[in-house]
């Protein structure tokens, strides 16, 4: 070990023991044994005391691979592990490699973004609460999975049940209220449940009458977007009663008028999400509160505003908040830091927020029916916004006549952004060449943006050549996520692409016209990939093309073809995760 060199990765603005950041601003490669740090099995003590600090997951992957000793000090003082795919880990061989994991996150089916997911995709949640009920884990995060009431009371019965602070079934179904009450009843010391958006079949309230009554530690209750309807106001508050620590509240439908009582016992929270409102003059917020998501707001934009200079986070996307509420709103809303909404915001709301809300981090913009129906957001909008929000991070947005120049005014202006989510829609007020490239403009936008981790592009009858495609690779190297649709792209394309994505993991293509032999010898040349989704490319033979592309322990799912209106057109579903597929086989070979 002695002889060959061994690298360890610093990163920037890590916490170091007394609690101080580094001052380093980029990642840096130290060769312990050219700097005197040796890594024989004397100084072995050193480092079993300093890997436990390491909380980058791939800075432990990395160190578990150094030697047996590192790779068992991981083991033993790894506390959570996240899991993108349920279905490439064993959950008996995750336990076996990290016995002392006290929070666990797993996803079960990939999103449904676009209707292609269908059928039992058997994410189910039982294997793993059978591994874990007799484990002290005190957070579990589990999305799109199936779960039983029967599960639900094994977790509740079991020793995790216990001491179980965390539960999020975030859209999941298969479940009932009836299962909800055996956790509420037994898990005394949740001090956060999370349904959001499941489907669950409600028999009663009673579920969230026991809540009330024994929980004292809650600290966020989330069932927004799920189908609960069955909510009397009167558990509410006196959740907010027993539960001095309430920060957040999610829920279903009622008229926030029915909720003053929970609003009076709520001193200290900060987030509510779920009603409706039509009588602000009836209402008191809670003096901390700062995050807001109400339905039906544009009944009262006017009463709100007095509170408006609270506000961090609004989320407008089902408020039907027209322009000039949006307006009015974002001038009184100083210290806005997140906003969720849609096109309705259009190039004038873009423009006040630019203006009056310098602080914002974090920018969404939902694509609804309105986008079509009118004019969507525009470059004139997404100028202003670059040049008035600087310290923005992340960006989705949804727009039409964007042109090459707003694109290098995004690289200009946002230095900080991380997050880039990019659709070109069409509508009737189009003015654009739709022979025209975005190649120039994509490629200052990377060149100025150098901390992005995260890509999407969509297009709609506008695309970007081969020397654009080319160009996202090249300056877009730190990008770890991509996400493309509708790109028209060569052989040649792909291959330049992909020879400068050097460090790209997930990749996801729609509808993108890309030859699948292409595809495929790209692939193999990508070693940092660990998942890819592939749809709608060129059909060719598929079982050969396919192929080119298998690794050892990769796993693929595919989606039969479909029949359309133009004859068959393959759709292809092809799902990767390589690093824990590795990583899972390596343990069950431990």
């Amino acid at each position: 070990m002695g002889k060959s060199p061994f690298y360890i990765f610093s990163h920037k603005k890590r916490k170091n023991l007394y609690g101080k950041k580094y001052v380093n601003t980029k990642r840096r490669k130290i060769n312990l044994n050219e700097i005197g740090i040796s890594t024989s099995n004397k100084d072995h003590t050193v480092w079993d005391l300093v890997i436990p600090y390491i909380q980058d997951p791939q800075d432990r992957a990395a160190v578990s691979l150094v030697c047996p000793q590192w790779c068992h000090v991981d083991a033993i003082t790894r506390r959570h592990v996240t899991i993108d795919f349920c279905h490439t880990a064993a959950p008996d061989s995750l336990f076996r490699r990290f016995p002392l994991l006290n929070s666990l996150e797993i996803s079960g089916c990939p999103p449904d973004i676009f209707g292609l997911i269908f059928g039992d995709w058997k994410s189910y949640i039982t294997p793993w609460l059978r591994e874990i009920a007799d484990r002290e884990i005190k957070a579990l995060d589990f999305q799109r999975m199936i779960v039983n009431d029967s599960d639900l009371d094994l977790l509740a019965t079991s020793v995790a049940g216990k001491v179980l602070e965390v539960l999020k079934l975030n859209r999941c179904s298969g479940f009932s209220t009836d299962g909800l009450l055996h956790i509420v009843r037994s898990c005394g010391r949740l001090r956060t449940l999370s349904i959001e958006g499941s489907y669950i079949i409600e028999n009663d309230g009673e579920w969230l009458h026991e809540l009330a009554l024994r929980n004292t530690t809650l600290e966020n209750l989330n069932f927004f977007m799920s189908s609960l309807v069955k909510i009397r106001p009167g558990d509410l508050e006196l959740i907010a009663r027993n539960c001095a620590s309430l920060v957040s509240m999610k829920i279903g439908d009622c008229d926030v008028s029915d909720l003053n009582s929970f609003f009076h016992a709520s001193t200290v929270l900060e987030e509510f999400a779920g009603s409706y409102i039509y009588n602000a003059n009836e209402v008191k917020f809670p003096p901390r509160l700062c995050r807001l998501n109400l339905n039906f707001m544009h009944y009262a934009v006017r009463e709100v505003i007095p509170v408006a200079s609270r506000f961090i986070e609004l989320d407008l996307r089902t408020s039907h908040i027209d322009r000039e509420g949006h307006c009015l709103l974002l001038k009184s809303c100083p210290n806005l830091k997140i906003l969720k909404t849609t096109c309705a915001i259009g190039d004038s709301g873009l423009v006040d927020l630019a203006q009056f809300c310098k602080r914002m981090k974090k920018l969404r913009i939902y694509g609804y029916g309105e986008c079509r129906e009118a004019r969507a957001v525009t470059e004139r909008g997404l100028i202003a916004l670059s040049m008035g929000c600087r310290e923005l991070e992340y960006l989705t947005i949804y727009g039409s006549n964007i042109t090459n120049d707003a694109l290098e005014c995004v690289g200009r202006y946002l230095k900080n952004l991380c997050d880039l989510r990019l659709v070109l829609i069409k509508t009737p007020y189009d003015s654009y060449d739709i022979d025209a490239s975005l190649d120039n403009g994509i490629q200052l936008l990377l060149m100025g943006c150098p901390q992005l981790r995260r890509f999407d592009l969509f297009l709609h009858e506008r695309w970007l050549t081969d020397k654009g495609f080319e160009f996202i690779g090249r300056y877009g190297k730190n990008v770890k996520w991509m996400r493309f649709g509708n790109l028209r792209v060569s052989e040649e394309g792909i291959s330049k692409f992909f020879k400068h994505c050097t460090r790209l993991q997930k990749l996801e293509m729609w509808k993108c016209q890309i030859d699948e032999r292409a595809l495929g010898r790209a692939v193999r040349k990508l070693t940092s990939l660990k998942y890819l989704w592939v749809e709608g490319t060129k059909d060719t033979s598929i079982t050969r093309d396919l192929a080119r592309m298998l690794r050892k322990n990769w796993m693929v799912e595919l989606i039969p073809s479909k029949v359309t209106s133009d004859g068959l057109k393959y759709e292809l579903s092809f799902c990767h995760v390589g690093h824990f597929v590795k990583y899972c086989k390596r343990m069950s070979n431990e």
